[in-house]
């Protein structure tokens, strides 16, 4: 599971020229799902990004994460994360999981975002061309990916 984490003053999602999601400062996510992915790398990505101290204290370090400073997640599902781009110039994506595993996954992230810490979290809507906008605060911007703990 792979996430393009970004700090953001504002961000949101249409769909067909409709609003589907938007937030105020948190964080923008991009989550791309893989074949082999499964609750642990859930577990393991959501708790990691929540406590992620990259929004700034009362000195301007980054010291506070998401949760501290009250501040909400957009999550959009985004299979490109999982691009290969080691054979010609047309990327493969055959290491992107299926829908059928790719949107329980994607649905339970979502949930343990939102957990017992009650954190407002939006999303895109899964599958669909969607188009996002953001305003990036820093820009500060984070690639995490749970086969590859860095």
């Amino acid at each position: 599971m792979r996430a393009v984490i970004q700090r953001v003053k504002k961000a949101s999602v249409t769909v067909n020229e409709e609003l589907v999601g938007s937030i105020g400062p948190g964080l923008l996510i991009f989550l791309g799902v893989a074949e082999g992915d499964d609750g642990t790398d859930v577990d393991w990505l959501s708790s990691k990004i929540k406590g992620l101290r990259i929004f700034n204290d009362v000195s301007g370090k980054m010291n506070l994460s998401v949760q501290e400073i009250h501040g909400a997640a957009l999550v959009v599902s985004q299979f490109t994360l999982h691009a290969s781009t080691k054979k010609g110039n047309r990327p493969s994506f055959i290491q992107a999981a299926r829908p059928e595993i790719a949107i329980p996954l994607y649905e339970s992230f979502i949930s343990h975002m939102r957990n017992k810490e009650g954190m407002r979290v939006e999303t895109g809507l899964f599958g669909a061309d969607m188009q996002v906008t953001l305003v990036n605060d820093g820009p500060v911007t984070i690639i995490m990916d749970s086969k590859n703990k860095e």
